[in-house]
């Protein structure tokens, strides 16, 4: 007989904490740097008539000793229904014999790693004592980056954006709450125009923010474009900054850099490197305060393996979960 952990929302909400995510994922970028991971592009399944796809995202980081696989789901019709935009399970395996360890929430560790990659981006890739930052989309993953930002920036403030005014004001509400200032602004243009930070985080698939509105010296978290045919970002703005992925492969199909790229806009070539050779120094992000930077987030089955297992390791010492025998 073989046991599996069952963990819910609630148990892993319990269990894990930005800080503790925001190290993992840091961990997962160095150690891909270091090539001492496994991570196939992730496969996606796509439902034109509902407007939503799934994502099937596999890894095995061999110096944590940790594998498994996300099943995630992007539905931009779901708030309509009152469901998330985004739903997450992750499933963690054994590397030795296979065997299923655990089966956990991820909808919560998917917005929580993804917002902490954004704050390690902009550690790294944004001007030393940037404090205002413009938020252009206000839902969920809006909510992590900023407290992504704040495991890392303090005395953050600026302006926010979105097309829907109730979101718009719930993200106003949630920031006062975490101690960062945000005020609502009329257009994207308004938004950005002064921000040391820009953080797109819209379903879009058509650019959202133009290159004459973007300061000089700003550091861009180009978070919404992670599927192919989605971009948030005017083609003219990637041709003049410093291009920082996560993954090249992947990017280059379902990033940011993917519709500019198929267009025959930007080449491959053009795009510095990926951040977690920036972390392991083998390559500079950012190379004066004048730089434009973009960190191209597609979300990598190695942040939520690395994630997942922090919050395994920690379940495993503590009551949450349920086992249950599995045959």
């Amino acid at each position: 007989m073989m046991d599996i952990l069952f963990l819910s929302q609630n148990e892993v909400k319990e269990l894990v904490s930005m800080k503790e995510v925001t190290e993992a994922v840091e961990t997962a970028f160095r150690e891909k740097s270091k090539g001492n991971v496994e991570m196939p592009p992730k496969t996606y399944v796509f439902f034109k008539e509902y407007e939503g796809d799934f994502r099937v995202m596999p890894a095995y980081i061999k110096t944590l000793n940790a594998a498994g696989v996300k099943v995630v789901n992007v539905h931009v019709k779901n708030r309509e229904k009152g469901l998330p935009t985004v739903m997450a399970t992750i499933l963690l395996l054994s590397p030795e014999t296979g065997q299923p360890l655990a089966v956990m929430d991820g909808t919560l560790l998917t917005s929580m790693r993804t917002g902490a990659a954004g704050g390690i981006a902009a550690k790294y890739l944004a001007r030393k004592g940037s404090k205002k930052v413009a938020f252009v989309g206000a839902g969920t993953q809006a909510r992590y980056q900023l407290l992504g930002l704040k495991e890392f920036f303090s005395d953050l403030k600026g302006k926010a954006y979105d097309v829907s005014k109730d979101s718009l004001d719930s993200f106003l509400q949630f920031a006062k709450s975490n101690g960062v200032s945000l005020n609502g602004a009329e257009t994207v243009k308004e938004c950005v125009a002064d921000a040391d930070i820009i953080v797109t985080t819209t379903p879009a698939t058509k650019p959202v923010v133009m290159h004459e509105w973007v300061p000089e010296g700003s550091h861009i978290n180009a978070i919404g474009a992670d599927a192919p045919g989605k971009e948030e970002l005017d083609p003219q703005i990637l041709l003049k900054a410093r291009i920082i992925v996560d993954d090249m492969e992947q990017a280059v199909h379902s990033g940011e850099v993917n519709v500019p790229i198929s267009k025959g806009i930007l080449k491959p070539q053009q795009i510095v490197g990926e951040l977690g050779d920036v972390l392991e120094g083998k390559i500079r992000g950012r190379t004066s305060d004048k730089d434009i930077t973009i960190f191209d987030s597609t979300g990598l089955a190695i942040q939520d393996i690395a994630s997942a297992n922090v919050v395994f390791t920690k379940a495993k010492k503590s009551s949450k979960g349920t086992t249950l025998k599995l045959f």
